[in-house]
């Protein structure tokens, strides 16, 4: 029997490559469908690490106790200035901004988290870690608090690195690579979010474990450096902009919609303009990524293996809807979930305006320390056009019962930011934007808003480290209130109960009595009361004999530790 296969018939998927050429590529992977010209590229260039130092940051070993969100402590006791070691320890504050890595981001952001780094770190690095590994070497504790370029070592997406900025710590999870200058840093920053190194990373690391190794033995041509450290700039700078254009980044400002440049009579019209800036900067990031790949491919000779297009998925800022949702839904949806997640952002600002965390009259945070008083606000917002909560309690009830009702309360932040001719518009506009079938009033599906999603999209928000806090009668949901954290003083429950939660069963009760029939719809009204009001009381032998304690929090412990010390009177987390 013959064989039909000759020897010169091409089997498909079939690759020829020796020992030789696999040596060429760093680690020599075994990278059989590599072309000749990435394997020149391979040989004879030389490495990212002699131009940059990529380094591995420090090993906490208990994250839950030297990790926080930045959000979770007192503001006053975080360094953001600290240029050196000697001087986080001159500061004698605890917190200081470390780089965790995160989420699939270039250029700027994902900075979220402080880490306990008192008197030099000295806790964390004498606390024996279970594994037994080294916690911080002295190579690289020489270099925290210096500017650099970060990213995630471990990805389930392309390399994407961001600008490290001067006085930050960095984590394992969130290595550094350090060079000399800013703009070597500048240039290793376009560099390495190019298609080129995603190419050449795929095939020095396929795992996606992109460690300091694959980093470091990366291949640097010659290129036009100036022209990439100038596109590094421009897109590191609008990528500040739209991180810091979310309250989660400790530079937010206020609300976009509140921002001079884009603000219009209604809200309506504020929201489209801003969509538009939004569109703006999504293809200003397209066009200079696009023109950085064409650059690094042209440097690599690598026009006939890669191109230089990038797709709106990749476009790593906030305010663009293909990179932030699943990017399977079409224009409409996309365009549908941005809206609205902007009005309850927009609603989020609002509530913390209503507490003093923020104020239209002062930018940035301004109530933010441990136990502040409204008499801190005063201080530095003399005259405020918005005045904060008295008591750091607001209820949200099923209608308006007190004077500071959550929904009243958001009225006037609406009259006071876009006027009260425009109140009525402006409603239905928020109510439509979180999905108003019609059925109901707007003020009636704001008012749902606030009683069953505003505190899972402020969880989900914080990553379940809420800075508001959620008291909750239970399932009927009679009783609802929140305070602000920062706020919580120990008679807090004690004014809850007595101001709020008592206040309420006498008025629920002299409601029920009010009501003289007991058939049809006035009897299950009357039921319905009757079990609001026992539901109330129940909740109220929880809440007294909790506030006969005169709990006190630290900030310090973080949220998990705080929160947990109310348990059965707070929503679940």
């Amino acid at each position: 029997m013959t064989n039909n296969n000759s020897s010169t018939t091409p089997i498909p998927n079939f690759y020829r490559a020796s020992a030789t050429d696999f040596k060429k590529i760093p680690g020599s992977p075994i990278a059989y469908w590599v072309s000749n010209r990435i394997r020149e590229v391979f040989e004879n260039s030389k490495s990212l690490g002699s131009i940059g130092s990529p380094t591995h940051g420090v090993v906490t070993g208990d994250n839950e106790r030297f990790l926080k969100n930045w959000s979770e402590v007192s503001m006053d006791n975080i360094s953001f200035l600290s240029k050196s070691r000697q001087e986080s320890v001159e500061s004698g504050l605890r917190w200081f901004p470390v780089s965790k890595g995160g989420p699939f981001r270039k250029w700027f952001g994902n900075n979220e988290y402080v880490i306990d780094w008192f008197n030099d770190g000295y806790e964390l690095r004498t606390t024996k870690h279970s594994t037994g590994r080294i916690r911080a070497t002295n190579f690289n504790l020489n270099r925290i608090f210096q500017p650099g370029i970060t990213w995630s070592t471990i990805s389930s997406n392309s390399l994407s690195m961001r600008y490290l900025p001067e006085g930050m710590i960095f984590e394992s999870k969130g290595s550094v690579c350090f060079s000399d200058s800013e703009e070597q840093r500048l240039f290793l920053l376009a560099l390495t979010n190019t298609s080129v190194v995603n190419a050449l990373l795929l095939i020095m690391s396929p795992t996606l474990d992109y460690h300091e190794g694959p980093m470091s033995r990366l291949p640097i041509v010659n290129s036009q450096k100036i022209q990439s450290v100038e596109i590094a700039q421009s897109c590191m700078k609008v990528s500040k902009s739209d991180w810091d254009s979310y309250e989660t980044s400790w530079d937010f400002t206020t609300s976009p919609l509140l921002q001079p440049e884009h603000h219009q009579p209604s809200l309506h019209e504020t929201y489209t303009k801003i969509r538009s800036h939004w569109r703006e900067m999504t293809l200003e990031i397209q066009q200079l990524e696009e023109e950085n790949n064409r650059i690094f491919i042209e440097a690599y000779g690598l026009q006939d293996e890669l191109t230089p297009e990038v797709p709106l998925s990749e476009i790593t800022l906030i305010c663009n809807p293909h990179y932030r949702y699943n990017r399977d839904k079409s224009e409409d949806e996309l365009e549908t979930l941005l809206q609205t997640d902007t009005i309850k952002e927009f609603i989020s600002y609002a509530v913390g305006c209503m507490f003093g965390r923020y104020s239209l009259d002062k930018p940035g945070l301004v109530l933010a320390n441990q136990g502040e008083k409204k008499e801190d606000y005063v201080k530095q917002v003399p005259e405020p056009s918005f005045m904060p909560d008295d008591d750091n309690i607001i209820p949200i009830l099923e209608d308006e019962y007190f004077e500071d009702d959550i929904v009243n309360r958001f009225k006037e932040f609406l009259k006071m930011t876009f006027g009260n001719e425009k109140l009525s518009e402006n409603l239905d506009f928020i109510a439509e934007a979180l999905g108003n079938n019609g059925k109901k009033s707007s003020e009636a599906v704001i008012r749902d808003y606030f009683l069953k999603s505003f505190y899972k999209d402020h969880l989900k928000m914080y990553k379940k480290r809420p800075i508001y806090w959620m008291f909750s009668s239970g399932k009927g949901r009679a009783f609802n209130a929140l305070i602000y954290m920062h706020r919580y003083k120990s008679d807090t429950l004690a004014m809850m109960r007595t101001d709020y939660l008592l206040e309420l069963e006498g008025k629920l009760d002299a409601k029920r009595e009010m009501i003289q029939s007991d058939i049809g719809k006035d009897a299950q009204e009357k039921a319905r009361l009757g079990k609001m009001i026992v539901e109330l009381m129940d909740y109220d032998e929880l809440l007294k004999n909790r506030a006969d304690e005169y709990i006190e929090i630290d900030l310090d412990d973080g949220v998990k530790v705080n929160y947990g010390k109310f348990d059965g009177l707070v929503e679940k987390i």
